[in-house]
């Protein structure tokens, strides 16, 4: 099966001091055209908001999502790193989001999340940190669209693929296969062409590479090599 890509888009700061505006607004247009080249060849966009709370970086949020979705026909898939989730999943929908990933260590009741986002029309995924075991999400595994594996600890850019979350793939496609499960496994946290291969091999479905396609020379180059990887 073709390998899905996903291409996170630059993390952006908005301002609210008037004197910045016209800043922005550059940066704005910058963000649009980036979109419509990178979409061009990406099978979806993952959008990563943070709060500064459940991972140590504030990256954007609501308007920016808004914006992203008027500029892309892509799917918009929405990762949370934050707290509480339950209380803006109605928002996200609002702003354009068709895939909602909650963190597990972030719900105290995650079938309710997960329902609450299917509910309002959205796809839902589940989020675990390098830490957490796949065992805590046993129970839910099958009502989940898709489950995404961070390979880095969440919060920065940049980092450092975890190896050891090779294995954690591979067990959580021996469960998803178990549960006859439709269950996607997404791969975010330092995708490289280096290690592409290897994480297809062990179960993914989807790699998230945000940092090997926007810094290099020709990111478009590195979005069909990723996709062609079998």
């Amino acid at each position: 099966m073709p390998i899905t890509v996903s291409t996170t888009t630059v993390m952006i700061t908005m301002s609210t001091d008037v004197e910045k505006v016209a800043t922005e607004a550059s940066r704005a247009s910058r963000l649009n055209e980036e979109i419509e080249s990178i979409a061009a060849v990406s099978d979806l966009l993952h959008l990563d908001v943070m709060d500064g709370r459940f991972v140590p970086n504030i990256s954007f949020g609501i308007p920016v999502i808004s914006a992203i979705r008027k500029a892309t026909t892509k799917v918009c898939d929405v990762h949370l790193m934050i707290e509480e989730p339950e209380k803006y999943a109605e928002a996200f929908k609002a702003a354009g989001a068709d895939v909602l990933t909650v963190h597990a260590e972030a719900c105290k009741h995650l079938h309710r999340n997960l329902q609450q986002i299917k509910d309002l029309g959205m796809k839902a995924g589940i989020a675990l940190n390098p830490q957490t075991p796949i065992s805590m999400i046993d129970e839910v595994l099958a009502g989940a669209d898709l489950v995404c594996i961070m390979t880095v600890n969440p919060g920065f850019g940049g980092q450092k693929f975890i190896h050891s979350m090779l294995k954690k793939v591979e067990s959580l496609k021996e469960s998803i296969i178990k549960k006859g499960a439709n269950t996607l496994i997404e791969i975010d946290g330092g995708v490289t062409l280096d290690n592409a291969a290897d994480l297809v091999r062990a179960g993914a479905d989807v790699l998230v590479a945000g940092n090997t396609v926007f810094a290099a020379n020709d990111p478009m180059a590195v979005i069909a090599a990723l996709k062609a990887i079998r």
